[in-house]
């Protein structure tokens, strides 16, 4: 079972922050656009997809003995304009880096994210989003950039 809570941090005002708390002792600020001292929960879905779908896939690549240098995943996701407002389209996009990286393994192990593992694509899928995914493969001479 999955569980957490949010709790407001200024009950007095008009500020939106919350302390998220997950069951096994995590804490991260969530807040809106106009307080910016944290992600919005609309973005946590967003960067849950790409975290899924990199679990799944560096997961996949390692059993095929792929030698990953480097790996990010990239997400961007338009949203209906009235509420709710949630996502019609979301791209992710796959950077990989390393020794003789195949092609066909890292385009197996997308697949296999996409339509058997990740849980967070399953839900967004069910609920209409239209998710488009693309990758690259970098030589280990160009590293993924860190961070954004």
């Amino acid at each position: 079972m999955i569980s957490g809570s949010v709790t407001l941090t200024q009950p007095q005002g008009t500020h939106r922050q919350f302390i998220a708390s997950d069951n096994r002792g995590h804490h991260f600020i969530l807040d809106d656009a106009s307080g910016k001292t944290g992600p919005k929960p609309i973005e946590l879905i967003a960067i849950g997809l790409a975290g899924c779908t990199a679990f799944d896939v560096i997961n996949i690549l390692r059993k095929k003995r792929q030698e990953v240098t480097g790996y990010e995943v990239r997400v961007e996701a338009d949203q209906r304009t009235e509420p709710p407002n949630v996502f019609t389209s979301i791209r992710v996009h796959h950077i990989v880096s390393g020794m003789d990286i195949s092609e066909e393994a890292l385009q197996s192990a997308i697949h296999l994210s996409e339509s058997k593992y990740c849980s967070v694509s399953a839900m967004l899928e069910a609920s209409g989003a239209q998710i488009e995914t693309t990758h690259e493969v970098i030589g280990v001479d160009q590293p993924v950039a860190v961070g954004v």
